[in-house]
Protein backbone atom coordinates (compact mmCIF):
# COMPACT_ATOMS: atom_id res chain seq x y z
CA UNK A 1 0.00 0.00 0.00
CA UNK A 2 1.17 3.31 -0.16
CA UNK A 3 2.89 4.96 2.83
CA UNK A 4 1.26 7.60 4.86
CA UNK A 5 3.23 10.24 3.80
CA UNK A 6 2.25 9.32 -0.01
CA UNK A 7 -1.55 9.79 0.52
CA UNK A 8 -2.34 13.04 -1.00
CA UNK A 9 -4.80 14.70 1.89
CA UNK A 10 -5.98 17.54 -0.12
CA UNK A 11 -7.56 16.59 -3.16
CA UNK A 12 -10.72 17.98 -4.98
CA UNK A 13 -12.88 15.40 -2.45
CA UNK A 14 -11.60 16.25 0.90
CA UNK A 15 -11.99 20.65 -0.30
CA UNK A 16 -15.90 18.97 -0.46
CA UNK A 17 -15.79 17.46 2.65
CA UNK A 18 -14.10 20.55 3.83
CA UNK A 19 -17.19 22.79 2.90
CA UNK A 20 -19.64 20.37 3.66
CA UNK A 21 -17.83 20.31 7.42
CA UNK A 22 -17.81 24.57 7.33
CA UNK A 23 -21.21 24.21 6.51
CA UNK A 24 -22.22 22.18 9.34
CA UNK A 25 -20.56 23.86 11.80
CA UNK A 26 -22.06 27.10 10.80
CA UNK A 27 -25.31 25.07 11.16
CA UNK A 28 -24.54 23.84 14.28
CA UNK A 29 -23.86 27.36 15.63
CA UNK A 30 -26.99 28.71 14.82
CA UNK A 31 -28.88 25.70 16.06
CA UNK A 32 -27.01 26.41 19.75
CA UNK A 33 -28.00 30.28 19.42
CA UNK A 34 -31.51 30.31 17.75
CA UNK A 35 -32.89 26.48 19.33
CA UNK A 36 -34.17 23.50 17.68
CA UNK A 37 -37.04 24.96 16.27
CA UNK A 38 -35.15 27.38 14.19
CA UNK A 39 -33.33 24.87 11.81
CA UNK A 40 -35.54 21.61 12.38
CA UNK A 41 -39.32 21.04 11.73
CA UNK A 42 -39.95 19.06 14.67
CA UNK A 43 -43.30 19.31 16.44
CA UNK A 44 -45.11 17.51 18.97
CA UNK A 45 -46.09 14.90 17.39
CA UNK A 46 -42.44 14.18 16.06
CA UNK A 47 -39.84 15.15 18.75
CA UNK A 48 -37.53 13.08 17.52
CA UNK A 49 -36.91 13.99 13.66
CA UNK A 50 -33.90 13.19 11.08
CA UNK A 51 -31.04 13.66 13.05
CA UNK A 52 -32.31 10.90 15.55
CA UNK A 53 -33.40 8.55 13.10
CA UNK A 54 -30.54 8.73 10.74
CA UNK A 55 -27.15 10.15 12.65
CA UNK A 56 -27.86 8.49 16.25
CA UNK A 57 -29.57 4.96 15.16
CA UNK A 58 -28.20 4.85 11.80
CA UNK A 59 -24.66 5.64 12.93
CA UNK A 60 -24.71 3.58 15.72
CA UNK A 61 -26.01 0.49 13.50
CA UNK A 62 -23.14 1.58 11.56
CA UNK A 63 -20.63 1.04 14.15
CA UNK A 64 -21.53 -2.28 15.00
CA UNK A 65 -18.74 -3.84 12.80
CA UNK A 66 -16.56 -2.34 15.52
CA UNK A 67 -17.70 -5.14 18.03
CA UNK A 68 -17.73 -8.00 15.57
CA UNK A 69 -14.02 -7.60 14.13
CA UNK A 70 -12.43 -6.65 17.74
CA UNK A 71 -14.41 -9.84 18.85
CA UNK A 72 -13.29 -11.73 16.17
CA UNK A 73 -9.77 -10.98 16.32
CA UNK A 74 -9.07 -10.26 20.05
CA UNK A 75 -11.29 -13.31 21.46
CA UNK A 76 -11.52 -15.67 19.00
CA UNK A 77 -8.05 -14.79 17.20
CA UNK A 78 -9.72 -15.24 14.04
CA UNK A 79 -6.18 -13.96 12.25
CA UNK A 80 -6.96 -13.27 8.62
CA UNK A 81 -9.11 -10.41 10.11
CA UNK A 82 -6.14 -8.82 12.01
CA UNK A 83 -5.49 -6.77 8.67
CA UNK A 84 -9.14 -4.77 9.11
CA UNK A 85 -9.62 -4.71 12.54
CA UNK A 86 -7.98 -0.87 13.12
CA UNK A 87 -9.78 0.65 10.30
CA UNK A 88 -13.17 -1.05 11.68
CA UNK A 89 -12.80 0.17 15.08
CA UNK A 90 -11.41 3.59 13.84
CA UNK A 91 -15.10 3.39 11.77
CA UNK A 92 -17.30 2.53 14.90
CA UNK A 93 -15.56 4.92 16.96
CA UNK A 94 -16.24 7.67 14.39
CA UNK A 95 -20.06 6.58 14.11
CA UNK A 96 -20.12 6.72 17.99
CA UNK A 97 -18.64 10.17 17.83
CA UNK A 98 -21.79 11.22 15.39
CA UNK A 99 -24.22 9.58 17.60
CA UNK A 100 -22.82 12.21 20.25
CA UNK A 101 -22.77 15.15 17.89
CA UNK A 102 -26.41 14.38 16.93
CA UNK A 103 -27.31 13.56 20.48
CA UNK A 104 -26.10 16.81 21.77
CA UNK A 105 -27.82 18.80 19.42
CA UNK A 106 -30.80 17.14 19.31
CA UNK A 107 -31.78 17.18 23.33
CA UNK A 108 -32.97 20.61 24.30
CA UNK A 109 -30.03 21.70 26.73
CA UNK A 110 -27.45 20.11 24.88
CA UNK A 111 -24.68 21.13 27.62
CA UNK A 112 -26.63 18.97 29.55
CA UNK A 113 -25.69 16.07 27.74
CA UNK A 114 -23.07 14.86 30.89
CA UNK A 115 -26.06 14.40 33.34
CA UNK A 116 -26.75 10.90 33.02
CA UNK A 117 -22.92 10.01 34.14
CA UNK A 118 -23.96 11.65 37.72
CA UNK A 119 -28.15 11.55 37.50
CA UNK A 120 -28.80 7.70 37.45
CA UNK A 121 -32.28 6.69 36.15
CA UNK A 122 -31.92 3.10 36.34
CA UNK A 123 -35.55 2.10 35.54
CA UNK A 124 -35.13 4.27 32.61
CA UNK A 125 -34.24 3.05 29.03
CA UNK A 126 -32.98 6.10 27.50
CA UNK A 127 -30.53 6.23 30.73
CA UNK A 128 -29.36 2.56 29.69
CA UNK A 129 -29.23 3.98 26.18
CA UNK A 130 -27.43 7.66 27.14
CA UNK A 131 -24.74 5.37 29.72
CA UNK A 132 -23.88 2.62 26.97
CA UNK A 133 -23.05 5.50 24.96
CA UNK A 134 -20.80 7.08 27.18
CA UNK A 135 -19.23 3.68 27.95
CA UNK A 136 -18.62 2.18 24.61
CA UNK A 137 -17.14 5.45 23.56
CA UNK A 138 -14.90 5.75 25.70
CA UNK A 139 -14.43 2.00 25.31
CA UNK A 140 -13.43 2.36 21.67
CA UNK A 141 -11.10 5.27 21.52
CA UNK A 142 -9.22 2.97 24.01
CA UNK A 143 -9.42 0.05 21.65
CA UNK A 144 -8.29 2.96 18.97
CA UNK A 145 -5.22 4.40 20.91
CA UNK A 146 -2.36 2.34 19.73
CA UNK A 147 -2.37 3.57 16.64
CA UNK A 148 -1.59 6.94 18.60
CA UNK A 149 0.82 5.52 20.70
CA UNK A 150 2.83 4.19 18.23
CA UNK A 151 2.95 6.96 16.49
CA UNK A 152 3.79 9.42 19.35
CA UNK A 153 6.22 6.58 20.58
CA UNK A 154 4.66 6.07 24.23
CA UNK A 155 5.72 2.37 24.57
CA UNK A 156 4.79 2.36 27.97
CA UNK A 157 1.24 3.71 27.76
CA UNK A 158 1.00 1.21 24.64
CA UNK A 159 2.18 -1.45 26.55
CA UNK A 160 -0.56 -1.08 29.41
CA UNK A 161 -3.17 -0.57 26.76
CA UNK A 162 -2.34 -3.77 25.30
CA UNK A 163 -2.41 -5.64 28.64
CA UNK A 164 -5.89 -4.32 28.99
CA UNK A 165 -6.84 -4.72 25.59
CA UNK A 166 -8.73 -8.47 25.66
CA UNK A 167 -10.49 -7.09 28.42
CA UNK A 168 -11.49 -4.03 26.89
CA UNK A 169 -12.96 -5.76 23.94
CA UNK A 170 -15.05 -8.20 26.13
CA UNK A 171 -16.30 -4.79 28.10
CA UNK A 172 -17.11 -3.10 24.45
CA UNK A 173 -18.76 -6.47 23.11
CA UNK A 174 -20.91 -6.61 26.08
CA UNK A 175 -21.73 -2.98 25.81
CA UNK A 176 -22.48 -2.98 22.22
CA UNK A 177 -24.72 -5.63 22.09
CA UNK A 178 -27.40 -4.40 25.39
CA UNK A 179 -26.55 -1.08 23.41
CA UNK A 180 -27.98 -2.11 19.80
CA UNK A 181 -31.43 -3.75 21.59
CA UNK A 182 -32.17 -0.84 23.96
CA UNK A 183 -32.26 1.45 20.93
CA UNK A 184 -35.03 -1.12 19.90
CA UNK A 185 -36.49 -1.14 23.41
CA UNK A 186 -36.60 2.62 23.52
CA UNK A 187 -39.98 2.29 20.98
CA UNK A 188 -41.90 -0.08 23.02
CA UNK A 189 -42.85 2.70 25.16
CA UNK A 190 -44.97 3.81 22.11
CA UNK A 191 -47.50 0.75 20.58
CA UNK A 192 -50.36 2.85 20.08
CA UNK A 193 -48.11 5.47 17.88
CA UNK A 194 -46.39 3.34 15.95
CA UNK A 195 -47.93 0.60 13.15
CA UNK A 196 -47.79 -2.95 13.65
CA UNK A 197 -45.69 -3.55 10.76
CA UNK A 198 -42.34 -2.95 13.09
CA UNK A 199 -43.91 -2.89 16.66
CA UNK A 200 -43.17 -6.17 18.37
CA UNK A 201 -42.04 -6.70 21.84
CA UNK A 202 -38.97 -8.68 20.05
CA UNK A 203 -37.83 -4.64 18.38
CA UNK A 204 -34.89 -4.80 20.42
CA UNK A 205 -33.29 -8.18 19.13
CA UNK A 206 -34.66 -6.70 15.62
CA UNK A 207 -32.53 -3.77 16.49
CA UNK A 208 -29.22 -5.65 17.29
CA UNK A 209 -29.58 -8.84 14.28
CA UNK A 210 -30.04 -6.04 11.34
CA UNK A 211 -27.05 -4.33 13.14
CA UNK A 212 -24.42 -7.09 13.16
CA UNK A 213 -25.70 -7.58 9.39
CA UNK A 214 -25.19 -3.70 8.70
CA UNK A 215 -21.66 -3.68 10.80
CA UNK A 216 -20.34 -6.36 8.74
CA UNK A 217 -21.72 -4.69 5.75
CA UNK A 218 -20.62 -1.43 6.75
CA UNK A 219 -16.70 -2.96 7.42
CA UNK A 220 -16.15 -4.64 4.20
CA UNK A 221 -17.57 -1.86 2.27
CA UNK A 222 -14.69 0.75 4.15
CA UNK A 223 -12.48 -2.30 3.64
CA UNK A 224 -13.15 -1.96 -0.52
CA UNK A 225 -12.78 1.68 -0.36
CA UNK A 226 -9.83 2.55 1.29
CA UNK A 227 -8.02 -0.57 -0.45
CA UNK A 228 -9.05 1.29 -3.61
CA UNK A 229 -8.26 4.90 -2.59
CA UNK A 230 -5.18 3.90 -0.74
CA UNK A 231 -3.62 1.52 -3.28
CA UNK A 232 -3.91 -0.43 0.17
CA UNK A 233 -4.11 -4.56 -0.70
CA UNK A 234 -6.50 -6.88 1.48
CA UNK A 235 -6.56 -10.80 1.08
CA UNK A 236 -9.71 -11.33 -1.05
CA UNK A 237 -10.96 -13.89 1.78
CA UNK A 238 -11.98 -11.24 3.87
CA UNK A 239 -14.54 -10.05 1.62
CA UNK A 240 -15.61 -13.73 1.37
CA UNK A 241 -16.00 -14.44 4.94
CA UNK A 242 -18.26 -10.87 5.97
CA UNK A 243 -20.20 -11.47 2.76
CA UNK A 244 -21.07 -15.44 3.60
CA UNK A 245 -22.03 -13.88 7.82
CA UNK A 246 -23.91 -11.37 6.33
CA UNK A 247 -26.17 -13.35 4.17
CA UNK A 248 -26.30 -15.95 7.26
CA UNK A 249 -27.30 -12.72 9.35
CA UNK A 250 -30.00 -11.61 6.46
CA UNK A 251 -31.76 -14.91 6.58
CA UNK A 252 -32.25 -14.62 10.56
CA UNK A 253 -33.39 -11.41 9.82
CA UNK A 254 -35.91 -12.23 7.41
CA UNK A 255 -36.82 -15.25 9.06
CA UNK A 256 -38.17 -13.26 11.96
CA UNK A 257 -39.02 -10.39 9.97
CA UNK A 258 -42.13 -12.80 8.54
CA UNK A 259 -42.53 -14.68 11.68
CA UNK A 260 -43.80 -11.41 13.59
CA UNK A 261 -45.38 -9.70 10.52
CA UNK A 262 -47.89 -12.71 10.68
CA UNK A 263 -47.98 -12.69 14.34
CA UNK A 264 -48.40 -9.20 14.90
CA UNK A 265 -49.66 -7.88 12.18
CA UNK A 266 -50.97 -10.09 9.46
CA UNK A 267 -50.76 -8.91 5.62
CA UNK A 268 -53.91 -6.75 5.96
CA UNK A 269 -51.85 -3.72 6.54
CA UNK A 270 -49.45 -4.56 3.99
CA UNK A 271 -52.39 -4.11 1.07
CA UNK A 272 -53.63 -0.66 2.62
CA UNK A 273 -51.86 1.27 0.18
CA UNK A 274 -50.68 3.49 2.90
CA UNK A 275 -46.95 5.34 3.30
CA UNK A 276 -46.08 2.91 6.21
CA UNK A 277 -46.79 -0.31 3.84
CA UNK A 278 -45.30 1.50 0.70
CA UNK A 279 -42.13 1.64 3.20
CA UNK A 280 -41.83 -1.62 4.86
CA UNK A 281 -41.94 -3.30 1.87
CA UNK A 282 -39.30 -1.02 0.38
CA UNK A 283 -36.98 -1.55 3.57
CA UNK A 284 -37.49 -5.58 3.10
CA UNK A 285 -37.22 -6.04 -0.67
CA UNK A 286 -34.25 -3.34 -1.12
CA UNK A 287 -32.55 -4.35 2.21
CA UNK A 288 -33.10 -7.80 2.57
CA UNK A 289 -34.72 -10.04 0.08
CA UNK A 290 -32.23 -8.01 -2.73
CA UNK A 291 -28.88 -8.65 -1.06
CA UNK A 292 -29.67 -12.21 0.02
CA UNK A 293 -30.23 -12.92 -3.95
CA UNK A 294 -26.65 -11.86 -4.63
CA UNK A 295 -25.04 -13.49 -2.21
CA UNK A 296 -26.91 -16.47 -2.27
CA UNK A 297 -24.34 -18.80 -3.85
CA UNK A 298 -20.63 -19.08 -3.37
CA UNK A 299 -20.06 -17.28 -6.77
CA UNK A 300 -21.68 -14.12 -5.40
CA UNK A 301 -19.94 -14.23 -2.58
CA UNK A 302 -16.48 -13.98 -4.19
CA UNK A 303 -17.02 -11.47 -6.42
CA UNK A 304 -15.89 -7.90 -5.41
CA UNK A 305 -18.37 -5.83 -7.33
CA UNK A 306 -21.75 -8.66 -6.56
CA UNK A 307 -20.21 -8.17 -2.81
CA UNK A 308 -20.22 -4.21 -3.07
CA UNK A 309 -23.50 -3.80 -4.19
CA UNK A 310 -25.20 -6.04 -1.48
CA UNK A 311 -23.16 -4.11 0.88
CA UNK A 312 -25.00 -0.86 -0.73
CA UNK A 313 -28.25 -2.45 -0.28
CA UNK A 314 -27.66 -3.78 3.19
CA UNK A 315 -26.63 -0.73 4.37
CA UNK A 316 -29.45 1.25 2.83
CA UNK A 317 -32.09 -1.26 4.17
CA UNK A 318 -30.98 -0.93 8.11
CA UNK A 319 -30.92 2.84 7.80
CA UNK A 320 -34.19 2.77 5.71
CA UNK A 321 -35.51 0.57 8.91
CA UNK A 322 -33.78 3.13 11.27
CA UNK A 323 -36.30 5.80 9.80
CA UNK A 324 -39.05 3.73 9.36
CA UNK A 325 -39.08 3.02 13.16
CA UNK A 326 -38.51 6.52 14.26
CA UNK A 327 -40.37 8.13 11.86
CA UNK A 328 -42.88 6.59 9.16
CA UNK A 329 -44.20 4.12 11.60
CA UNK A 330 -45.98 6.43 13.30
CA UNK A 331 -47.69 8.56 9.95
CA UNK A 332 -50.91 7.25 10.48
CA UNK A 333 -51.10 8.55 14.12
CA UNK A 334 -49.35 11.56 13.44
CA UNK A 335 -51.51 12.33 10.40
CA UNK A 336 -55.04 11.59 12.34
CA UNK A 337 -53.87 14.60 14.49
CA UNK A 338 -52.60 16.78 11.66
CA UNK A 339 -49.23 16.93 11.86
CA UNK A 340 -46.33 16.13 9.13
CA UNK A 341 -42.67 16.04 9.32
CA UNK A 342 -40.12 16.44 7.10
CA UNK A 343 -36.81 17.52 7.67
CA UNK A 344 -35.58 21.02 6.82
CA UNK A 345 -32.87 21.63 4.65
CA UNK A 346 -30.53 22.57 8.13
CA UNK A 347 -31.20 19.27 9.97
CA UNK A 348 -29.89 17.50 6.25
CA UNK A 349 -26.99 19.89 5.91
CA UNK A 350 -25.72 19.97 9.55
CA UNK A 351 -25.92 15.81 9.19
CA UNK A 352 -23.96 15.98 6.05
CA UNK A 353 -20.89 18.18 7.88
CA UNK A 354 -20.83 15.78 10.62
CA UNK A 355 -20.76 12.80 8.22
CA UNK A 356 -18.13 14.98 6.18
CA UNK A 357 -16.23 15.25 9.25
CA UNK A 358 -15.86 11.38 9.82
CA UNK A 359 -14.78 10.74 6.52
CA UNK A 360 -12.19 13.70 6.66
CA UNK A 361 -10.93 12.02 10.36
CA UNK A 362 -10.17 8.73 9.00
CA UNK A 363 -8.26 10.17 5.85
CA UNK A 364 -6.16 12.08 8.32
CA UNK A 365 -5.35 8.51 10.49
CA UNK A 366 -5.02 7.40 6.73
CA UNK A 367 -2.50 9.53 5.87
CA UNK A 368 -0.59 10.58 9.62
CA UNK A 369 -1.43 7.03 11.45
CA UNK A 370 -0.35 3.39 11.51
CA UNK A 371 -4.00 2.33 10.36
CA UNK A 372 -3.70 -0.55 8.14
CA UNK A 373 -0.71 -1.95 10.31
CA UNK A 374 -0.99 -5.52 11.03
CA UNK A 375 -2.18 -5.56 15.56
Amino acid sequence: MKPGHEIKLWTLNTTCLVIFIIVGIIGMGYRLIHGLGAVTNLNDLYPWGFWLGFDVLGGVAMAAGGFIIACAVYIFNWEKYKPISRPAILTAFLGYLMAVVALFLDIGHPFRLWHPTIMWQVHSVMWVVAIHVILYTTTLAIESSPMLLEKTGMKTTLKLVNKIMIGAVIFGVMLSTLHQASLGAVFLIAPSKMSPLWYTHFLPYMFLISAVAMGMAMVSTEAMLSAKAFNHKIDREIFSGLALGTFRTLALYLALKVFFLLKNAGLAPLMDNTLESGMYLFEVILGIVAPLLLLANKKGRTDLSNIMLANTLVIAGVLINRLNVCLFSMDQYAVTKGYGYFPSIMELLITLGVVSLGIFIFKLAARYLPLFAKV
